[in-house]
């Protein structure tokens, strides 16, 4: 096997010796340029189920969660879709702190 030929073959033609040949090798270099995330983007969390996740309880807490009105900034509902802040909610409800 030829590193320099196995270089210019796309992976998705590979087979998984020759893939598995080229890590090894450390001759894996990736091509594509790197990305910089943009950490002011909102996360969201969508539904009862989401605010379940977000803080780690129960669907009947969540529900209650909702209802208390304390993440009542973090909502928006549209009929009976419901989209959550994630990180307002938390803030709102005192599970993160504000400093960064």
């Amino acid at each position: 096997m030829n590193i320099n030929d196995l270089k210019e073959k796309p992976i998705w033609q590979m087979t998984g010796e020759e893939f598995l040949y080229l890590q090894q090798s450390g001759a894996v270099v990736s091509n594509a340029p790197t990305t910089i995330t943009d950490t002011t983007v909102k996360r969201h969390v969508y539904g009862i189920v989401g605010i379940a996740k977000l803080f780690g309880c129960s669907l009947p807490t969540a529900n209650r969660i909702k209802k208390s009105g304390k993440i009542d900034k973090a909502i928006t509902q549209i009929g009976r879709k419901i989209i959550v802040d994630a990180e307002l909610a938390l803030e709102l409800a005192g599970r993160k702190t504000g400093g960064r």
